[in-house]
């Protein structure tokens, strides 16, 4: 299964997307690097880093960032790492976790794990 790293800059916010997207895909990887080490607000490189090696396997990983340094740090995560298979997502983060989650559970690859997660800028709560 692709493995999905929650990025925010709220130890809080990360965690709570983790755990909502456990309710729907419960078994899916995933993990959150929120906050700063210490608990304040930020993004941590050594927790991105953290983060996508327990989640890293055969199918990948994709990361979905809330803003901001967050992006930048998680690139100069991916840079360092230099995994082929560990990849970026612009879309939101509560909506994307789930849709990717779910395709990841139900057997998708990356490139598609990415474009369900994607999906997600577009639907309509409404």
């Amino acid at each position: 299964m692709v493995g999905i790293v929650i990025v925010s800059h709220s130890e809080k916010l990360a965690d709570g997307v983790v755990d909502v997207t456990k309710i729907m895909a419960d078994g899916c990887p995933i993990a959150s690097a929120g906050g700063m080490d210490d608990g304040s607000y930020g993004t941590s490189y050594e927790k991105i880093m953290m983060a996508i090696e327990s989640v890293h396997g055969d199918d990948g990983v994709l990361v979905l960032m809330d803003m901001g340094s967050a992006v930048m740090t998680a690139e100069m995560v991916l840079e360092d790492l230099g995994y082929n298979d560990v990849i970026m997502a612009d879309c939101p983060i509560a909506e994307g976790a789930i849709a990717a989650s779910l395709a990841s559970l139900g057997g998708a690859d990356l490139e598609t794990v990415k474009q369900e997660a994607c999906s997600a800028k577009t639907a309509q709560k409404l």
